[in-house]
């Protein structure tokens, strides 16, 4: 059976693409789905996007994690900074973690410096784009392998 990796999105990243690109690029949420089936497929893993602008929803998903995927990658994005409860829900799940960031968070405001979810995340990824979601993929891959 195919290992599933869930990536979750938080708010505002159904915009992608449209949203500030001086920021975030031109690249929308079905290319980066597009982009890291394409890497997933390649090293034998499945990946299952998802995008959410509601805290609860990012919670179920991390729930439903649990039980049917092998890792999690997520950008949680404004949430990052505020949701103790995206970290709880990440503490319940067993499988490895990498948080990813398209813009540079620490080039940005002070408040976007911290993250809740690095507490749990095995690996952050910030500043490289979306290419940073196929990156994070092959983190996972590796990750697994172990």
């Amino acid at each position: 059976m195919t290992q599933t990796i869930y990536i979750l999105n938080g708010p505002n990243l159904n915009l992608l693409g449209r949203r500030q690109p001086e920021i975030y690029g031109r690249e929308t949420l079905q290319d980066v789905e597009a982009t890291c089936a394409g890497v997933a497929s390649g090293l034998g893993l499945a990946v299952r996007l998802m995008q959410s602008n509601h805290e609860g929803q990012i919670v179920d998903w991390i729930h439903e994690a649990r039980e049917k995927a092998a890792a999690v990658v997520i950008n949680p994005g404004a949430l990052t900074h505020t949701s103790i409860a995206i970290l709880d829900a990440l503490n319940t799940f067993e499988g490895p973690v990498i948080e990813v960031h398209i813009s540079n968070i620490h080039k940005r405001e002070s408040f976007r410096h911290h993250s809740y979810v690095s507490l749990r995340a095995e690996g952050v990824i910030a500043g490289c784009g979306v290419e940073g979601y196929a990156l994070a993929v092959r983190r996972i891959a590796s990750l697994l392998a172990r």
